[in-house]
C-alpha cells in the first residue's frame, strides 16, 4: 500500500467521478453533488490529470466515458460502497436517508409490482430516490458490477425450464415475489370468440410476440417445439403495452402473463382467454447480487419489497383510467 499516493487522493474527486459516470452529463452531476457546473468541470480537469486519461469525450447528448473510465466504474462503486458502509450507522435509518437505489424492471412490473411497495417506501424514506431502467440482457452484469441494486423479471419455476429461458449467474441471488401463468389477449369482437376455444383454434391465429432479454422465444415456444409445433408470429415488438395495443385493432392475439393481461384488458376493452396449451407457471422474481447482502439499506428495501409483493393480489389492481394520481 502506497500511503503517499493515498494521501494525495482526494475522496471528493472520486465521488465526483462516480456521479459523472452515472450521469454522463456535467449539469446532472452538478445537480446531484450540489455544486456549480464550473466546480464539476474543475474537478474533472483534476481527475484527468490524476488518472492521466481524458476519462470522457464530448457526445451528442453529454459525455461518453473512455475505456479507462468504464474500467474504473465498478471498482469505484465498490470502493465508495465500502466507505459508505464504514461511515453509516450499523442500522439503516430510512427517514434520514437520501440514497438512490437503481432498479432494472421487466415492463409489466411497473403497473403490477411497483405500486405494492413504493408508497410504503416513500412514506418511510421520503428522501430516497429510485432510478429505474428496463430489464435487458445486461442486467445480470449490472448487478455483478454494482451498477444495479435490484432487478425484477419473470423466471420459470421448473429448473429444467429455467435452463431454457433464464438462469442467473453465480453470485446473483433471487427471491420469488408472486406466481403467474400465461393467458391470451384479443379484441372484444375477435372472430375467435365464436365457436370452441382449443389449441387448434389458438395455433390457427396470428400472434404478436414481445422480445424478452433480446430473445424472441418464450417457454411456450420451447414446449411447442418439443412437439414439432410453432406459432404463427406475425409481429415482434419490444414491450407489453405495444403488443396489447396492437390487439385492439387487428386480429392478432397476444399471449402474456395473466396479471398483466387482466390489468390491461380492463383499460383497452380486450378479452382474456385461457391459454389452451398448458405450461408450468412462472414467478415474478427479485434479483440482487450477494455483494449487497451486508448493506443495511439494501437489506431494508429488499425486505420491504418481498413483504409487500408477496401479499400482492390481482383483485387489488385498477385499470389505468381509474388509478389515482400520485
Amino acid at each position: 500500500m502506497d500511503l503517499d499516493q493515498l494521501q494525495r487522493t482526494d475522496l471528493n474527486l472520486l465521488v465526483c467521478l462516480h456521479v459523472l459516470l452515472e450521469e454522463c452529463n456535467v449539469t446532472g452531476a452538478a445537480k446531484r453533488l450540489h455544486l456549480s457546473q464550473s466546480a464539476v468541470s474543475k474537478n474533472l480537469a483534476r481527475l484527468r490529470e490524476q488518472f492521466n486519461d481524458p476519462l470522457f469525450t464530448r457526445a451528442a447528448h453529454g459525455l461518453k466515458p473512455t475505456a479507462r473510465a468504464q474500467a474504473l466504474q465498478p471498482k469505484l462503486r465498490a470502493l465508495l460502497n465500502d466507505v459508505a458502509a464504514m461511515t453509516e450507522p450499523d442500522h439503516f435509518q430510512p427517514h434520514l436517508s437520501d440514497r438512490c437505489f437503481r432498479f432494472s424492471l421487466v415492463e409489466s412490473a411497473y403497473p403490477l409490482l411497483l405500486p405494492q411497495f413504493i408508497g410504503d417506501m416513500l412514506e418511510a424514506a421520503p428522501a430516497i430516490t429510485l432510478n429505474t431502467a428496463a430489464w435487458d440482457q445486461t442486467t445480470f452484469d449490472g448487478l455483478a458490477r454494482g451498477n444495479i441494486d435490484f432487478g425484477i423479471t419473470g423466471k420459470d419455476l421448473n429448473p429444467a425450464d429455467a435452463m431454457l429461458t433464464m438462469m442467473p449467474p453465480k453470485g446473483v441471488r433471487y427471491q420469488e415475489l408472486c406466481q403467474d401463468h400465461q393467458c391470451v389477449l384479443m379484441r372484444a369482437d375477435h372472430p375467435a370468440l365464436k365457436g370452441p376455444w382449443d389449441e387448434a383454434r389458438y395455433l390457427g391465429l396470428r400472434h404478436v410476440q414481445v422480445k424478452c432479454d433480446g430473445n424472441d422465444r418464450w417457454l411456450l415456444d420451447y414446449k411447442l417445439a418439443e412437439r414439432n409445433i410453432e406459432r404463427d408470429i406475425a409481429m415482434y415488438v419490444p414491450d407489453f403495452n405495444s403488443a396489447a395495443s396492437l390487439c385492439t385493432y387487428t386480429d392478432l392475439v397476444f399471449t402474456s402473463p395473466s396479471q398483466f393481461a387482466h390489468y390491461i384488458a380492463a383499460s383497452l376493452n380486450l378479452v382474456v382467454r385461457p391459454l389452451p396449451t398448458p405450461i408450468p407457471p412462472m414467478a415474478y422474481t427479485l434479483f440482487w447480487h450477494q455483494n449487497q447482502d451486508n448493506d443495511p439499506g439494501h437489506q431494508w428495501l429488499k425486505a420491504l419489497i418481498i413483504s409487500r409483493c408477496q401479499q400482492f393480489s390481482p383483485a387489488k389492481l385498477q385499470p389505468i383510467a381509474n388509478r389515482a394520481r400520485v
